[in-house]
């Protein structure tokens, strides 16, 4: 694996991708497949921001509840 990929590799485990996942992309990335690489990476993205959207949600639900206790 080139500098470069391995830097790539420690960025994707960073970002929360199993080493499996990255490993993947590594090996999309070195056959040319990036616009497959790409998608997958995208989807994945969508689903952190899905689970960030859901932890605010929770975090909203007990902030007011904390409000609401202080109020009383």
């Amino acid at each position: 694996m080139s500098e470069q990929e391995q830097a790539y590799y420690q960025n994707l485990i960073d970002a929360g991708c199993t080493e499996q996942t990255a490993n993947q992309m590594i090996a999309l990335l070195q056959s040319g497949k990036k616009g497959q690489m790409f998608k997958l990476l995208s989807e994945y993205r969508s689903e952190l921001l899905s689970n960030l959207h859901a932890d605010q949600r929770r975090l909203d639900c007990l902030d007011f509840f904390l409000y609401q206790i202080r109020k009383n």
